[in-house]
């Protein structure tokens, strides 16, 4: 029997390492997921824009030759596709169309350019797709993008159907989650860091938000698992079916840090088409995936906070 580590090909007799390539691996969740495959027992490379460190390639996903280069050096058995522009607010909406769509096409053709099959390719989509959709959202609510991002995923979820017949696809629909080293542009790391330094008060956006939050070390370990699935051809949502308001957010953050502070509003904050209240199903995700449990989101808030 192959060990934790190994599978078996087809066209070999003897075990081969599992082999997986994550793209945009020094991304909040990039790291996370490196480290859950890598605890598995799998080979990890990484690919980033920039300097590339051991066990990583410098890769600029906009360019096909590039992926053609990369696929055809590692030969990967799974693909974790992460590299993205996620930040909604992103200015340069252009950007965020040929790095999320394009980028991401990119690698699927490289397979089939240089003649890979991988045994499974993650992509990361968004729960953003869903738009204002109200209630508990599964993944027969048809897509309602209200910004760039939103709509760039939705391109690049259309796109990528096109290729389930070619290649052992699954796509994911994460809302929201976190943890430690997720930039503070995002919400409840604002939060947290303003805690943790006893800051005297925060100015936040919209305050009438609710949102289904999970823990990043939940997503990761959702991902192998999802990797190791049969799931194919499959979008999934990734999510925890509890909706917390803001409200909900700050108050666990002052029950952790043991410290309080004043809550403003800044009218520059306030994003126009703000999502109201997205909260997920997981009932697809709990059908294909049965080993990962998920980590209580207060329990996270204590973590990032540091106690």
């Amino acid at each position: 029997m192959p060990t934790s580590g190994e599978t078996k090909l087809a066209s070999h007799s003897e075990p081969v390492l599992r082999r997986a390539l994550v793209t945009g691996v020094h991304g909040f969740t990039g790291a996370y997921v490196r480290d859950e495959l890598l605890n598995a027992g799998y080979e990890v490379t990484g690919t980033l824009v920039g300097v590339a460190a051991p066990g990583e390639r410098t890769l600029d996903i906009t360019s096909l030759d590039e992926c053609r280069r990369v696929i055809d050096e590692l030969r990967p058995t799974h693909i974790v596709h992460l590299a993205a522009i996620s930040f909604v607010a992103h200015d340069d909406a252009l950007e965020m169309y040929r790095v999320n769509v394009l980028g991401t096409l990119n690698l699927l053709q490289a397979c089939i350019d240089v003649g890979h099959r991988p045994d499974k390719i993650l992509v990361a989509s968004s729960a953003n797709v869903y738009g204002n959709a109200a209630g508990v959202v599964d993944e027969s609510v048809t897509p309602a993008p209200v910004n760039h991002y939103a709509a760039s995923k939705v391109a690049m979820e259309h796109l990528v159907r096109t290729w389930f017949d070619r290649l052992p696809i699954v796509m994911t629909r994460p809302f929201n989650y976190t943890g430690r080293g997720q930039s503070e542009r995002f919400l409840v790391p604002k939060i947290v860091s303003h805690f943790v330094q006893r800051q005297p008060f925060i100015e936040l956006g919209n305050l009438d938000v609710a949102r289904d939050f999970s823990d990043v070390r939940t997503v990761a370990r959702v991902y192998r698992s999802l990797l190791e699935s049969g799931a194919e051809s499959e979008t999934v949502n990734v999510c925890s079916e509890k909706p917390y308001t803001l409200q909900d957010v700050l108050q666990m953050v002052r029950d952790a840090s043991g410290h309080d502070l004043e809550v403003r509003v800044n009218p520059a904050f306030v994003r126009q088409n703000e999502v109201k209240t997205l909260v997920g199903s997981a009932v697809k995700l709990r059908s294909l995936v049965h080993d990962v449990e998920p980590v209580d989101f207060a329990s996270t808030i204590k973590w990032m906070v540091g106690v």
